[in-house]
């Protein structure tokens, strides 16, 4: 019995170790029929922060030092991050300046761990993206992660940011009227884009006069003001805020009056008027392929929805109950969302329990158009369901179209 055994386990780990053979040979081998998987892919995501530091001595316990790429500054202590050249942030969530340092990093890194009293964030090219998305400038981050820091922040971090910024946010994919646009504030870009024979293709031509086929779209953007959104008092946080008193002994002026600076930038840009841009109308057909194509150029468009001007599609009768007040961190994210008086696209991350619901339903009553939320089960469909007759009035059955997938 004990030959067949033997024999049986050697066939086995032959026949393993050729099907792992094979499929090894299958991933090495090009197919010609399919596009490369960095196809549209911007420059600056292949880029990859964690790669600077592959040279750096490790000690037994795989931890990098770091002493000779950067200096501690007088005043550390008073500051309440580490940036380590390879794109991880640590942040102390101890700092008095805590919430300033982690509503900024929220917005321009993505979280990894985040024990309680040492959180770890990480800079991407695409969490890059997301801050200038939502108006962050890069002057702005560099200078605002260099005066939270403890040490000098390493030159390869600060080129890494200029690479993932500095050409983003230009450029957005409207759609108005039912039509898509191409839009930018610098008409500079358009002309360089519409340079490419790929786009030229997208573009669609409604003049009959050849000379107006080549003519940019000029239009002056009128702000009619943030939606406004009901909010409660600040929420307690785990930690007690520190005293004013606290705060002029422990942080340093340069952080609180740049981030204040911030603020109202940010106040400023909501409340700016009669911003010119111009713009060119996309063949709706080849709306991804100008995505991409964008992308590949180093331009990638932020998509936003003129919903305010959509008289295409016919506003229902939806509103919020008065009951329905939101908290301070879901009016953040809203106006972000609505900041420019349109729809960003994107996407709004919050954690269990935080009240996603509600900031759904707000935002489909703040557009008024109908919606199609999607779920993955009957008990999620059972559950929006609900929220929208909590929160919502009027004709909420015809903006809710459920879909179960099973």
């Amino acid at each position: 019995m004990a030959g067949p055994k033997r024999n049986k386990k050697d066939t086995d780990r032959k026949w393993k170790k050729r099907k792992k053979d094979e499929e090894e040979d299958s991933n090495n081998v090009d197919d010609p029929g399919e596009g490369n998987d960095e196809d549209g892919v911007p420059g600056a995501a292949k880029k990859n922060a964690e790669a600077a530091d592959q040279g750096v001595k490790e000690d037994e316990f795989g931890a990098k030092d770091y002493r000779g790429q950067m200096s501690l500054k007088s005043d550390h202590a008073s500051r309440p991050l580490w940036v380590a050249p390879n794109g991880h942030i640590f942040l102390e969530s101890f700092s008095p300046v805590y919430k300033h340092a982690h509503d900024f990093l929220i917005a321009i890194s993505e979280p990894v761990c985040r024990p309680e009293h040492i959180h770890e964030y990480k800079l991407t090219a695409y969490s890059l993206y997301a801050a200038v998305s939502v108006g962050l400038e890069t002057h702005d981050i560099v200078e605002y992660i260099k005066r939270l820091s403890k040490t000098t922040v390493p030159d390869g971090i600060v080129e890494f940011i200029k690479l993932c910024t500095l050409s983003y946010g230009k450029v957005k994919l409207v759609l108005k009227h039912n039509k898509y646009f191409v839009e930018s504030p610098f008409p500079e870009v358009l002309q360089k884009l519409l340079k490419d024979p790929v786009i030229q293709e997208c573009r669609l031509r409604r003049a009959v006069d050849k000379e107006k086929e080549t003519t940019l779209i000029p239009q002056v953007l009128e702000n009619k003001g943030l939606p406004l959104f009901r909010s409660s008092q600040p929420v307690q946080t785990e930690l007690p805020p520190p005293t004013d008193d606290e705060i002029k002994e422990v942080v340093p002026e340069d952080i609180t009056d740049f981030y204040d600076k911030m603020d109202k930038a940010d106040e400023d840009d909501d409340e700016e008027a009669n911003l010119k841009t111009v713009s060119f109308e996309v063949n709706q057909e080849k709306i991804e392929v100008i995505q991409k194509r964008c992308i590949e150029l180093e331009h990638p468009l932020l998509a936003e929805y003129d919903f305010r001007n959509d008289t295409v599609n016919p506003d229902i009768n939806i509103d919020l109950k008065p009951s329905a007040v939101l908290r301070p961190y879901q009016e953040k994210s809203l106006r972000k969302m609505f900041g420019n008086g349109r729809a960003r696209s994107g996407v709004i991350v919050l954690p269990c329990g935080a009240g996603k619901s509600l900031v759904g339903v707000t935002a489909c009553c703040t557009v008024r158009k109908r919606a199609l939320v999607l779920c993955n089960s009957g008990v999620s469909v059972e559950q929006w369901k609900q929220q929208f007759k909590m929160w919502s009035t009027g004709e909420w059955l015809q903006l809710l179209l459920s879909l179960k997938l099973n």
